[in-house]
């Protein structure tokens, strides 16, 4: 392990609360800019902290608020398809994860023409895209603004296509916590357990790295401690500008080591059931991790070390044990669905979801390769 890494980062990032002004700064010339949101994200108003920066330096826009929870490769196709017609020359997505993989997809498609289900997989992207994409995350969870990656769903065939590569990565991400102010509490908690999931992947990844498991340890330490407060009062200033810190880093470090056996599932079962990201992941995670531990105990042991203060006396198996409690408690805590039947999964369901999880470029990352067979198991106990 660490023999040898590779570090990239291919988004410049503005953090701090009221950074959304550096939209004045922005070092590209626009003269019409493609806003892709969400209706949920329009009806905030929070849209007005940006289209009256970009009226004020004279850039004219288009807003566009069709984006569903987990968007479709139609909506994706339909978005670029207006891009084009609206003759825009730069794309700013503002919202969750949703908006800001529509707006990588639509750039991908307005570059390299075709539909975004072509480019479902690995370096698929023939070339880089000369259309600036800015990302302004009014969440603090799935770490989209600076990651390489993008997840649409395929309802025809009931699963998620993910598109990787390097030309999708936003080329500025503003991250404003005074953006995420206004998220509602189940979102706040969905998401926020989404970005500890990504910390704790990434950090247990075949392919792990000193810089990512440095950013993954910080972003799980930032969530344990600060996610019940932003979930409990929303208007916690603190707590909205840890976790949208939280977020940034974990999307770093998966970014570099990629994620696992959570989101592989996760990607399945939102496939299937059509269960939203974050309430999926707090379905599998501390399970996962219970399944893990067993063959990455020391790493598991360290990872411990984010929620309390360990006894090096212990064996190291009781202190993963003391971990799942920490996991489990924080995701029962605020709030977040135990078992599959809450969320409308049916038994017939799991051996089609256990199939798809190990067809997921995610699975093999995780520490422990996990045949079919046990997925379907993992699920039925869940279930």
């Amino acid at each position: 392990m660490y023999q040898s890494f590779e570090f990239h980062l291919p988004t410049k990032i503005y953090f701090g609360y009221n950074k959304i002004n550096e939209l004045n700064n922005i070092p590209f010339k626009v003269k019409r800019a493609f806003i892709v949101t969400d209706n949920g994200v329009l009806k905030s108003g929070l849209i007005e902290n940006v289209t009256k920066i970009l009226e004020d330096n004279h850039i004219s826009y288009v807003i566009y608020d069709e984006v569903e929870p987990d968007p479709s490769v139609e909506t994706v196709d339909k978005a670029a398809q207006g891009f084009q017609q609206e003759e825009c020359d730069a794309l700013i997505a503002i919202g969750g994860g949703s908006p800001i993989d529509t707006a990588k997809g639509v750039r991908v498609i307005a570059s390299n023409g075709g539909s975004i289900r072509d480019y479902a997989g690995v370096n698929l992207i023939k070339q880089s895209s000369n259309i600036p994409l800015i990302a302004i995350p009014t969440t603090s969870g799935t770490g989209s603004e600076v990651t390489i990656f993008a997840v649409f769903s395929d309802w025809e065939e009931n699963r998620k296509v993910t598109v990787t590569s390097p030309f999708i990565a936003p080329d500025i991400s503003i991250v404003d916590p005074k953006m995420t102010m206004t998220a509602p509490t189940k979102i706040t908690a969905a998401s926020g357990f989404d970005a500890f999931a990504h910390g704790a992947e990434s950090f247990v990844s075949r392919i792990s790295q000193p810089a990512s498991d440095a950013l993954a340890l910080s972003a799980m330490r930032t969530v344990s401690k600060y996610l019940r407060r932003a979930v409990f009062n929303g208007n916690d200033v603190e707590a909205r500008i840890k976790m949208a810190e939280a977020s940034l880093l974990a999307g770093m470090a998966f970014n570099q080591s990629f994620l696992g056996l959570t989101h592989a599932i996760g990607s399945a079962l939102s496939g299937y059931a059509h269960v939203s990201h974050g309430v999926a992941i707090g379905l599998l995670l501390p399970e996962v991790i219970r399944r893990n531990s067993i063959s990455l105990v020391d790493k598991h042991v360290e990872m411990a070390s984010v929620f309390r203060v360990t006894d090096s006396s212990l064996p190291g198996w009781k202190i993963t044990d003391q971990l799942i409690e920490d996991v489990t408690k924080l995701r029962n805590d605020i709030g977040l669905p135990q078992k599959l039947q809450q969320v409308g999964v049916k038994e017939e369901q799991l051996k089609g979801i256990a199939h798809d999880s190990v067809k997921s470029g995610m699975w093999k990352f995780n520490p422990w390769l996990a045949t079919e067979e046990e997925i379907l198991d993992l699920l039925k106990v869940l279930f």
